[in-house]
């Protein structure tokens, strides 16, 4: 090598005169489609119970109409770490620990449903 420069050829250069296929008529993923409006699910009461608990406070969700209990149980897990509490699902029931009425009600509302604050 005597000091000039090494001539370099481009591996990609031959695709610059490829014809592309032509396009369809779906989205490209760079487009942002517009929201889907939520579903609606039905109506579902958020009860607060303290009776036979020992005195604690437990926040229940009933009411669920065409819901499996897979999707109530996965439901329910995604309000557990919402709340950052324990529950379970009982009798087609999701039951919280905690007075956490108005936190599972913006979770259901979100998730589709119709939440009414029911009880003391």
């Amino acid at each position: 090598m005597d000091g000039e420069p090494i001539p370099w050829k481009s591996p990609f250069a031959a695709l610059g005169k490829i014809a592309l296929p032509p396009t369809t008529a779906k989205q490209s993923p760079t487009t942002h489609a517009e929201p889907t409006p939520k579903k609606h699910r039905g109506r579902v009461d958020i009860i607060r119970q303290t009776a036979h608990r020992g005195g604690k406070t437990v926040t229940v969700v009933t009411g669920f109409v065409g819901i499996s209990q897979a999707e109530k149980e996965q439901l329910a897990k995604s309000i557990q770490t919402a709340c950052g509490a324990g529950g379970t699902v009982k009798e087609g029931r999701i039951e919280i620990q905690g007075d956490q009425r108005e936190l599972i009600a913006r979770i259901l509302t979100d998730a589709g449903f119709r939440p009414v604050l029911a009880g003391g």
